[in-house]
């Protein structure tokens, strides 16, 4: 089971463990700031934030588990298998494929508000990358050295939580993640 967690003391921490039977040749990848990210359904990002993190490269495409940007932004994608739906195509919103959320949201933005805000407006679709490669069913924790939140897209729409924990795994959804937490009220 994944895991990502944040802490905060002077400084910010980010990370997740990447739970997997198998790796899919999983590295570490740096996005230069101009290293051109074309999308499937928006206009290319010519110059950006760089970033870091764990990735599977393909023809020279990083496709994100997680990363950090330079200002300090950082994101995971998890498991959501059951949960996770995707929207179709709507020519009145941002279209952007689950597989490019993560570096559309490190490439553009600098902290979660600005996120919030740009989500208004962002409709998360299901194109898979390829016949080998199909749409994964994730939900993603995003978070600065200010704030968390987590966004799940599920069959009634986008869902938008504020996560005062830091912390995000698989599966459940995760209003019923921090439900669960009362099970837990008594340790120290």
């Amino acid at each position: 089971m994944c895991t990502a967690a944040t802490y905060k003391t002077k400084d910010f921490y980010f990370g997740r463990t990447l739970d997997y039977e198998f790796s899919y040749g999983d590295e570490v990848v740096i996005t230069p700031r101009n290293y051109p990210f074309h999308f499937r359904h928006i206009d290319a990002i010519e110059s950006h934030y760089a970033m870091i993190g764990m990735a599977h490269v393909v023809n020279n495409d990083p496709l994100y588990y997680d990363a950090f940007n330079e200002c300090g932004l950082a994101m995971a994608g998890l498991n959501f298998v059951g949960n996770a739906f995707y929207g179709e195509l709507d020519d009145t919103k941002e279209n952007v494929s689950q597989f490019e959320f993560i570096p559309w949201v490190l490439a553009k933005f600098q902290c979660v508000k600005d996120v919030k805000e740009a989500l208004k407006n962002m409709n998360l679709v299901g194109t898979s990358f390829s016949k080998q490669l199909p749409t994964a069913s994730l939900h993603w924790i995003i978070a600065d050295k200010d704030e968390a939140i987590v966004v799940e897209s599920m069959k009634d729409g986008i869902h938008i939580y504020e996560n005062t924990i830091g912390v995000l795994t698989n599966n459940p959804p995760f209003n019923q993640q921090m439900f669960m937490l009362n099970n837990y009220m008594n340790l120290s």
